[in-house]
């Protein structure tokens, strides 16, 4: 089958634009994953496998991405040079890993300048919770602690799961260094939370960002829509089952270091369960959950998605800053 690779979402690169690629069929591209051989590039690939593979990938890069303004907002509240230091470090890994899947990007004939440098910011694909700001050292190490531990269950899930073998062997670096992340914002939780005051702030960070995490993970497996994620080996894991990995994760966690979060273990039926009405409207100006309302549909949740938040257009105007063109 003979596939034109001019995706108005991934123009490609000038040179290409006439390229067009042979793809497999579904059948040939099954039967290659069922016997245990991985996809290596588009000879092996059918039209919903490329498809596919380029929307998580596009994901993981722009979340990536925009993370590295996010922290660096928040790391210039450091409260001493090393921690600043710390935490550039972690945004020069998030460029990294971001810089990984662009170029895998690439080589499916994206064209990774338009993706990184034109592309209007509310096309941009990544979790919510990163375009509500990050104001301080305490939301940046509860961000550490929440959105890096989601990060590592969702990566974690893809290298050890995954189809696609340039993405798997990539992912070695990725997994331990986004182990470091969340352990940087542990340590500091675990540091700051004996002195009640120091716990009072970090609690009115989880108060808005561990029910931002539990979104993180997407739509509820009644209602998602990709299912070639898990039928073509892009990950290995269930959305809810992710989720379910990493309630796993932080409430246990939480309350040793005592923050109190809206979740607890249901030891009959052996899963987490949320406390407060799931999904609800979020009043992002004022990081406020509007719990008081009660539950929401995920429709407007979607909405809500599509809709960006308020550092959207901030983030990516600071990333898209000063580029030019290069012909």
């Amino acid at each position: 089958m003979i596939v034109e690779m001019s995706n108005p979402r991934f123009p490609p690169k000038s040179e290409k634009e006439k390229m067009a690629v042979e793809l497999n069929s579904e059948a040939t591209t099954l039967q290659r994953i069922k016997s245990g051989k991985l996809v290596e590039g588009l000879e092996h690939m059918s039209p919903t496998y490329l498809e596919g593979i380029k929307r998580i990938l596009t994901v993981s890069a722009d979340t990536e991405l925009i993370s590295a303004p996010a922290y660096f907002r928040a790391a210039q509240d450091a409260p001493s040079l090393n921690a600043f230091g710390t935490a550039i470090s972690i945004v020069q890994d998030e460029l990294a890993h971001a810089h990984i899947a662009y170029r895998l990007l690439e080589d499916l004939g994206a064209d990774k300048d338009w993706l990184i440098y034109q592309r209007p910011a509310g096309e941009w694909k990544y979790p919510y919770a990163f375009d509500v700001p990050l104001d301080s050292w305490y939301e940046l190490v509860v961000a550490n602690a929440f959105y890096d531990q989601a990060g590592y269950e969702l990566l974690s899930d893809v290298y050890h799961s995954t189809t696609f073998g340039p993405w798997k062997r990539a992912l070695a670096k990725v997994d331990k260094e986004e182990t470091f992340h969340l352990r940087h914002g542990q340590q500091w939780i675990r540091r700051l939370a004996p002195d009640l005051d120091e716990r009072e702030k970090l609690q009115r960070a989880a108060d808005w960002m561990f029910m931002l995490t539990v979104e993180w993970f997407g739509l509820p497996d009644s209602e998602k829509r990709h299912t070639e994620q898990l039928d073509y080996g892009f990950k290995g894991r269930s959305n809810d089952t992710l989720r379910q990995a990493w309630m796993a994760k932080v409430v246990p966690f939480c309350e040793e270091v005592g923050i109190k979060v809206p979740a607890h273990l249901d030891q009959e039926l052996g899963t987490y369960v949320i406390d407060v009405p799931f999904p609800a409207s979020f009043d992002a100006p004022n990081k406020r959950w509007l719990l008081e309302d009660g539950p929401i549909g995920w429709d407007q949740v979607l909405k809500r998605w599509k809709g960006r938040g308020p550092m959207n257009q901030e983030y990516v105007a600071s990333l898209q800053r000063g580029w030019t063109p290069t012909s």
